[in-house]
């Protein structure tokens, strides 16, 4: 149910030029610490799973599993991404709240 609002975030995220995706752009934004959030998506490879828990661990930038690579594209209007990086600070914690809930649940 959550998923929806979740998805609608990132779109909104997207559309607010709040949002990167794909690996490359992430990882650099992540290097230069200017994302607050990543997702990862769950269907990502094992490689690019550990890479960014790693480097957004070493960083401490809070990142979550969510979604799979096609869901992931289609909520922000591109092709599958496996990594998205929330750049805004208020998006960023809003979607945190919404992926928290979720996984209480």
């Amino acid at each position: 149910m959550d998923n929806k609002k979740i998805y609608s975030w990132l779109g909104l995220a997207m559309r607010s030029g709040n949002l990167v995706s794909g690996d490359d752009t992430t990882l650099r934004e992540v290097k230069k610490k200017r994302v607050k959030l990543v997702i990862i998506a769950s269907d990502a490879s094992k490689n690019t799973k550990k890479l960014f828990t790693d480097k957004c661990s070493f960083r401490s930038i809070a990142h979550y599993e969510f979604g799979e690579k096609n869901e992931l594209g289609r909520a922000i209007g591109k092709s599958p991404r496996a990594v998205l990086g929330i750049v805004d600070e208020n998006i960023a914690k809003q979607i945190k709240n919404l992926l928290e809930s979720q996984c209480s649940q």
